[in-house]
């Protein structure tokens, strides 16, 4: 038997060993996603060359098959840019946008097939009864700009606001579309599922809903839908399997990692990591069953705008890492993924700029918009 001296140092330790324990469950327990740790800025793997300047706050980027580049601005102009960066004059053929607050002509993204139909898909702010939406046109470009434009999906309702509008474009190797929507600061549609506010929609390239989209067959559901719950989603990029990832402003802290699956609520507004601007809670916590999780979130925030997986031989030790634009405090994020999870970020500064899109070129390279009355494209180059 142990003596009175012997027992009481086995429970002391005892003791002890439990304390730790809660230090390390309490937390976990309390928090539901893992947090960024807010790194410092490291130095850039290469250094930041200017392809063209003179850019009227650009929303979107993208490549044609040839090297040229297709760049909006949220003034309601698209723009060729060549290899060497020249900028043309606006093209013809982009429908009417309702340009103001944050709204404007949007994201652009060329077909999956544009070597053979080249069609142009862009996304913007289109005026209406009741306000503006998010509307998605197609045109196929020609000498001077695109020809035949219409329009082919049109988010409902319209209203009066002029934030949040989402609006990132991402082709799935199957050829569908994924249009990103945000709440339009108008919560009360986020959750409904009969309006397309604060949601991610699947069309197939016409504008039509895929017959196995997670809705299909539903009443009084809008069955272009993929997944629901989301503020204001302006980072959108596939992964190596053709999975999407998106990254979505928060409130007041709260910008948040998602890995959309179908038919999935996302909880906003009824659950988030961020509070008010003027400092008051949002809904009900940051947990609810039967709304999923950020696979990681952000407090303080990056105000997250354009993402890109990296695939590049340029930059081998980013080869599969998630890029991402930040608008606060402004540069690029790189996220390292495993099995569902982020296992390392780091952040560099581009110049002090907000970086509003981010892609990689044909090169390999890594280019960037930054979102400025005279903004700029970025290359990072390591040549």
């Amino acid at each position: 038997m142990w003596d009175a001296q012997t027992v009481d140092m086995v429970i002391r330790r005892t003791f002890v060993a439990a304390v730790a324990v809660l230090v390390l469950v309490v937390p976990a327990l309390g928090q539901d996603a893992p947090r960024s740790p807010t790194p410092k800025p490291s130095p850039l793997p290469g250094r930041l060359v200017d392809v063209a300047r003179g850019l009227e706050h650009p929303w979107g980027l993208a490549f044609l098959p040839d090297g040229r580049m297709l760049v909006t601005e949220r003034a309601g102009r698209l723009r060729m840019v060549s290899r060497n960066g020249e900028l043309s004059q606006p093209l013809s053929g982009v429908p009417e946008v309702r340009a103001g607050g944050q709204g404007g002509l949007l994201d652009v993204a060329p077909s999956p097939r544009f070597a053979q139909d080249r069609l142009v898909y862009l996304s913007f702010s289109e005026p209406g009864p009741g306000g503006a939406g998010v509307a998605v046109a197609r045109g196929r470009l020609g000498e001077r700009g695109l020809e035949d434009t219409r329009v082919i999906w049109r988010q409902e309702p319209k209203v009066g606001t002029s934030i949040h509008w989402g609006s990132r474009l991402v082709f799935r190797p199957d050829g569908t579309l994924f249009v990103t929507l945000g709440d339009r600061n108008s919560r009360e549609y986020v959750q409904d599922l009969a309006t397309t506010i604060g949601k991610i929609v699947r069309l197939n390239a016409d504008g039509t809903v895929p017959r196995d989209n997670p809705f299909v067959g539903r009443e009084g559901v809008r069955h272009e839908i993929w997944s629901y719950g989301h503020r204001n989603v302006q980072a959108a990029a596939l992964d190596a399997r053709g999975d999407l990832w998106t990254v979505e402003h928060g409130a007041r802290g709260g910008d948040e990692l998602n890995h959309p699956q179908p038919g999935r609520n996302y909880g906003w507004p009824v659950i988030s990591y961020g509070i008010e601007y003027w400092g008051g809670k949002i809904g009900e916590g940051t947990a609810k069953a039967g709304m999923e999780q950020p696979v990681y979130y952000w407090d303080p925030v990056i105000a997250p705008s354009g993402a890109t997986f990296y695939t590049g031989g340029a930059f081998p030790d980013w080869r599969g890492d998630l890029l991402v634009g930040s608008l606060t405090p402004g540069g690029l994020v790189r996220l390292r993924i495993a099995e569902g999870r982020v296992t390392d970020e780091t952040r560099y500064s581009i110049d002090g700029d907000r970086v509003r899109d981010v892609r990689q070129g044909p090169d390999g390279l890594i280019y960037l918009l930054t979102d400025h009355a005279k903004g700029r494209i970025v290359r990072l180059d390591n040549r």
